[in-house]
């Protein structure tokens, strides 16, 4: 086993999946809308859809996705109107004395579905998965650690970017500097969206 080289996949993994994207804008939307409390609930959806995601990479799977463009587009197109329609509901959210009537789609199952159908997260993964080997004598063993030091980033990683939208729930803002709070979240989604999907 290659410590120095599990060090430098760790930060690589830090680097790739903790930079802002479709994801981690969400979260922080998410967090910012409902708090830590509901947004734990979106939080758990989107780490087991991503597990998933890193899972096929590792065993190959993304590249045979690749190789059939309607496959990914259809992925794209997916993840797409889910955060269009999740920037709509941040910007057009309650403000104010208002706030208690606030719906955002932060359940589970729509975390699970952005984990799965981010492009961005695949790409990602394949980078990280096709990258220096950390066990030569075991490549399956290799494929596993490699996978479990991805995971272990994105739980903590995302849960710190959640605190993050967490923390501006807690702010006492006026309804105007909400309402733009709530517009600049719904703007980083659609430019992470729009930047992230182009692989």
């Amino acid at each position: 086993m290659d410590f120095l080289a599990i060090g430098l996949f760790s930060i690589s993994a830090i680097a790739l999946l903790g930079s802002p994207g479709p994801a981690i804008a969400a979260l922080i939307a998410v967090g910012r809308a409902e708090g830590l409390g509901r947004g734990i609930r979106y939080y758990t959806g989107l780490q087991v859809g991503l597990a998933a995601a890193a899972g096929i990479s590792a065993v190959g799977l993304f590249s045979m996705i690749k190789a059939l463009p309607s496959a990914l587009q259809a992925m794209t197109a997916l993840a797409t109107v889910y955060l269009i329609f999740l920037a709509y509901k941040i910007a057009t959210s309650p403000v104010g004395a208002a706030v208690a009537q606030r719906s955002t789609p932060s359940s589970a199952k729509a975390g699970f579905l952005l984990g799965m159908t981010n492009p961005k997260a695949f790409v990602a993964f394949a980078t990280l998965f096709a990258s220096r080997t950390l066990m030569g004598a075991n490549p399956q063993g290799d494929l596993a650690l490699k996978w479990t030091l991805c995971v272990i980033v994105m739980i903590v990683v995302d849960f710190a970017w959640l605190l993050v939208g967490a923390a501006l729930h807690q702010a006492t803002l006026s309804p105007g500097k909400e309402r733009a709070l709530n517009l600049c979240l719904a703007t980083a989604i659609l430019l992470a969206a729009a930047m992230s999907f182009v692989v």
